[in-house]
């Protein structure tokens, strides 16, 4: 008989996928692998110290979650997304977030709320850097989905955050100063409605704040596809 494989020794390859995953992902997200590019393989293993194998793993899952398209023959390259594709994920968001936000007034979940405070801060800190604000901007929202305490609402949030909210739109939206200016503000609106617990507040807020950011986000594609 053959020998059974210990189970530490799956659970170990998993966690090397896992993490590869992650990573690119990141990546994905912060615009560091921007839409429509090539994803170079072999300099990803270099880079994160593995081999490729974790890294075709790892493109199959986002692949799965189409953030990555893998073409025979040709490798793999990060998704683009167009017009539709963006309005479709604000939908999703107006539906997920200011639900959220009023089941975060309701619940006081002080630890999420901190995260919000530090979110904020951080932008205030980063009105000279589109790359840090973005980052400051997506922990706010993330954050407060998550203050809603359930999990599948994050898991929901953080998906369409790395699918389709990127740190490009994020970068044209912010060209101008007074919309980062107004975001802030919005989103100090935000915190304190749900730290007040004033659900319904915090709900309308934060739709209010989505509606207009789908707007802006939709207008810059639509620039974008007509050049």
């Amino acid at each position: 008989m053959s020998a059974r494989r210990q189970p530490g020794t799956r659970l170990e390859i998993a966690s090397v996928v896992d993490q590869v995953y992650a990573a690119i992902r990141e990546r994905i997200a912060d615009g560091s692998l921007p839409r429509g590019a090539r994803v170079h393989q072999e300099g990803l293993a270099e880079e994160l110290g593995v081999s490729r194998t974790p890294v075709r793993e790892a493109l199959r899952r986002l692949a799965a979650e189409g953030l990555v398209q893998m073409r025979t023959n040709r490798g793999a390259k990060v998704l683009d997304i167009d017009r539709g594709g963006m309005r479709a994920a604000y939908e999703a968001r107006l539906v997920i977030e200011p639900g959220a936000a009023r089941l975060a007034a309701k619940h006081s979940n002080s630890e999420a709320q901190e995260r919000m405070a530090a979110a904020l801060a951080a932008q205030r800190q980063a009105l000279r850097s589109v790359a840090r604000s973005f980052e400051a901007n997506r922990a706010f929202h993330l954050a407060l989905v998550a203050a809603s305490g359930n999990e599948f609402l994050v898991r929901f949030a953080e998906q369409l955050w790395v699918a389709r909210i990127g740190a490009a739109i994020y970068e044209r939206q912010l060209k101008v100063q007074e919309r980062l200016l107004l975001d802030i503000s919005e989103h100090e609106q935000i915190l304190t409605a749900v730290r007040t617990g004033d659900g319904r507040r915090a709900e309308s807020l934060t739709r209010s704040h989505l509606v207009e950011a789908m707007r802006l986000s939709t207008d810059i594609l639509a620039d974008g596809e007509d050049g």
